[in-house]
């Protein structure tokens, strides 16, 4: 099983990035072997849509769960379609997140966590 995780940055000690559209990279990572990769997300930039772009890029990595602070509907619907469950964390490092998840201290969410354009603020 893959995870995603959102990100500041390129390691697994960088924080989790509280924004799921508009995160700079996504960590792609096996939490049986802790190898990860690292992706710039692209839709970082996009002028539009960039909840729809991230997930669809989540869904083509072949993830089956995402780890991340915040997500708007558009995403969820698009990630929830794409059967990947998503887990919110409220803080931390890309590892520290992982470690909750792997004990089941990460809350499963069943309805988007944030309304339309919050990444933008």
């Amino acid at each position: 099983m893959k995870l995603v995780l959102t990100s500041k940055g390129k390691s697994l000690d960088s924080e989790i990035d509280p924004r799921f559209g508009r995160c700079p990279y996504f960590c792609l990572l096996d939490p049986a072997t802790m190898k990860a990769e690292f992706y710039e997300n692209p839709a970082l930039s996009s002028p539009g849509g960039a909840g729809i772009k991230a997930a669809q890029f989540v869904i083509d990595t072949g993830a089956r769960a995402l780890l991340t602070q915040n997500v708007g509907p558009r995403a969820f619907s698009t990630l929830s379609a794409g059967g990947v469950e998503i887990y919110t964390v409220e803080s931390g490092t890309l590892l520290e997140a992982v470690e909750k998840w792997k004990k089941g201290e990460l809350k499963k969410v069943g309805e988007p966590t944030s309304d339309i354009h919050s990444g933008l603020r």
